[in-house]
């Protein structure tokens, strides 16, 4: 029999898991938001994302969430003229990093709140398993 409290343990967990690999995905990514190439017209930093899928797990018989792929984000690079410096190009021109600060740091943010969903919600749990057990000594 699959106990509900416990499959809700491995969920939360998963999650947990799932959302602090987000979050150093993201903590990379505003890391290296200046990151640029070492040599004139190289490339500089490209973005990081992250998906996840949906796993079943073999021994509670519930679906958890697991981190698919990180991956990177192939969308082109932004360009700023800066003729002094070291990754400039003949022209003149920077190629900078694929990173908007305002996408992560809202992606940093929806990640927290999972995070703390899913904290909130192993707390809850342990909780229900305390008061099963002070039901059982005293019943």
């Amino acid at each position: 029999m699959i106990d509900p409290i416990d499959s809700s343990l491995r969920i939360a967990g998963a999650g947990l898991h799932a959302q602090s690999t987000r979050v150093r995905v993201v903590s990379e990514n505003l890391a290296n938001a200046q990151s640029t190439g070492q040599t004139p017209g190289s490339d500089p930093y490209r973005r990081k994302t992250i998906t996840f899928e949906s796993a079943m797990d073999q021994a509670s018989g519930t679906n958890l969430v697991k981190v698919r792929n990180i991956g990177t984000d192939r969308s082109a690079f932004r360009v700023e003229y800066d003729p002094n410096h070291p990754a400039a190009d003949a022209k003149g021109y920077v190629k900078m990093p694929n990173v908007s600060m305002l996408l992560e740091m809202a992606d940093m943010r929806e990640a927290n709140r999972s995070y703390e969903a899913n904290l909130q919600m192993i707390k809850q749990a342990r909780s229900m398993q305390s008061m099963t057990i002070d039901l059982l000594r005293n019943g």
